[in-house]
């Protein structure tokens, strides 16, 4: 599950690590929210000169999946995460599963866990050894009947790994540097042949460190949202019954979190 994340990597950095010219400017992000504009890599349609391998291309789109045969984007739910465990059998995603793939480049993620008194605790989920990391994600391009497109795209995710279940039962599918070549090359890797790449990072790969409930406003763009904040206790069950429900109401979120926001 991701509903917010961030992107602090200079230009520079971002070229570097996915091989990628990007022409729009980028300052760095620190609370990017469904809807707005998210950087992919894909692969391009030509060989990288000198290379074998398609050539790279950084774009623009807005998160938030829009299937093609979409009619009306306005009255379509909200799709920012696809499970990566049925993407390749969903009408919306089987598509861009096959022929899209993309990586989605961030500095980490946030996700929220239940405390007491119905407040949530805000996480700031990054890398454990800083720097960048890939989401795998999808691309569709929606075409309007006059001819105007709108490029899209939503993220994938996997199962909770042991170290942050606790926190929230979904995750962002991470790509290895070591698998980009294999997961954006679609034309000689068909979905089927990267299902092995649909798994949990490592339970060491990120660090969870508490933060102020300032990321709950999505409006606010900060560096401080990443101040770290006095964890808030668990939510305590009070008996069998309550955590029956509980259960049962976390069962149901973790069979349909796509169109959840966080």
């Amino acid at each position: 599950m991701c509903g917010r994340f961030a992107l602090l990597a200079t230009i520079d950095e971002v070229e570097a690590h996915f091989g990628v010219i990007v022409d729009a400017a980028f300052p760095p992000r620190y609370n990017i929210s469904p809807t707005q504009p998210v950087m992919i890599v894909m692969a391009g349609e030509t060989p990288a000169p000198g290379s074998n391998r398609p050539e790279r291309l950084a774009m623009l789109v807005r998160w938030g999946f829009v299937p093609s045969w979409t009619k009306d984007p306005l009255n379509f739910p909200l799709m920012i995460n696809a499970r990566s465990e049925t993407a390749h059998e969903k009408p919306s995603f089987r598509t861009a599963m096959e022929h899209r793939r993309s990586l989605l480049p961030a500095s980490g993620f946030y996700e929220w866990r239940k405390a007491g008194n119905g407040r949530k605790q805000a996480y700031w989920i990054r890398p454990r050894n800083g720097g960048m990391v890939a989401f795998g994600a999808l691309m569709e391009t929606w075409v309007s009947g006059d001819g105007s497109q709108m490029d899209t795209a939503a993220i994938l995710t996997t199962a909770s790994n042991a170290a942050l279940s606790h926190i929230h039962a979904r995750l962002p599918l991470v790509i290895r540097p070591e698998d980009y070549q294999q997961w954006l090359d679609c034309k000689r890797n068909r979905a089927k042949d990267v299902r092995h790449l649909l798994k949990p990072v490592q339970d060491d790969f990120f660090e969870a460190i508490p933060v102020s409930d300032k990321i709950n406003n999505a409006r606010y763009f900060g560096a401080d949202v990443h101040e770290r904040a006095e964890e808030l206790p668990l939510q305590p069950v009070k008996d069998a019954a309550q955590a029956g429900k509980a259960a049962s109401r976390k069962k149901a979120d973790d069979n349909d979190d796509q169109l959840c926001m966080f």
